[in-house]
């Protein structure tokens, strides 16, 4: 089957954990023959935050060429990978901000019928690794789109422990995003590349 997928994956990431998660699923979905946009949504926080912690803003000029996400990225793709850092259990409010946005186009159903999985990461071990993915995918069932999760579909996924989606803890700041994580992260994009192949080839049933 060779329909070819294009993939979006859309994040917002402060201290660089959840950019080195994307990267990592870019570069897998690329392997799986699949066209990519990787995208950042905006900054809200103010410059002065940014500026206060060392890796916010290394993160921040690592990443500033990084294209900032539009409507348009979601209505190109065929699945969309979304990625956010835990907010007390939930998504980020940059990450929201920009879900909020949507609402014109969803109103059109161009959101509707595209794979959508997400990803996070944390600061302490039970941090909100499952509800902010179960929270996320609140948004997806209003799109009208197929969740697809990754499951426990591969050896390496119980190694990461988490069917949801890729997730990392990074221990206050002390744990880089390392070979667990990078592994769940190519089982999950090469998932979704396959199921979004899988659909896109389907023949629409009238």
């Amino acid at each position: 089957m060779s329909t070819t997928v294009k993939l979006a994956i859309i994040y917002y990431s402060a201290t660089g954990n959840i950019a080195q998660i994307a990267q990592e699923m870019a570069a897998a979905a690329w392997k799986a023959d699949a066209e990519v946009r990787l995208r950042k949504v905006a900054e809200l926080a103010p410059q002065e935050a940014i500026d206060a912690n060392p890796a916010w803003a290394a993160n921040h000029a690592a990443t500033a060429d990084v294209a900032v996400a539009t409507a348009d990225d979601l209505i190109w793709a065929d699945a969309v990978i979304f990625g956010s850092p835990t907010r007390f259990g939930n998504i980020s409010s940059q990450l929201k901000q920009f879900l909020d946005t949507l609402g014109g186009v969803w109103q059109q159903g161009l959101l509707a019928d595209k794979v959508y999985s997400g990803f996070t990461s944390t600061g302490t071990q039970h941090g909100g690794h499952e509800s902010t993915l179960l929270a996320l995918s609140n948004t997806f069932h209003h799109f009208g789109g197929i969740v697809v999760a990754p499951g426990y579909t591969h050896p390496d996924k119980f190694a990461d422990g988490n069917p949801y989606g890729t997730s990392h803890c990074d221990a206050g700041g002390t744990a880089p995003v390392g070979d667990t994580t990078r592994a769940a992260a190519r089982i999950q994009a090469e998932r979704v590349v396959r199921f979004a192949r899988a659909i896109s080839a389907a023949p629409v049933l009238v």
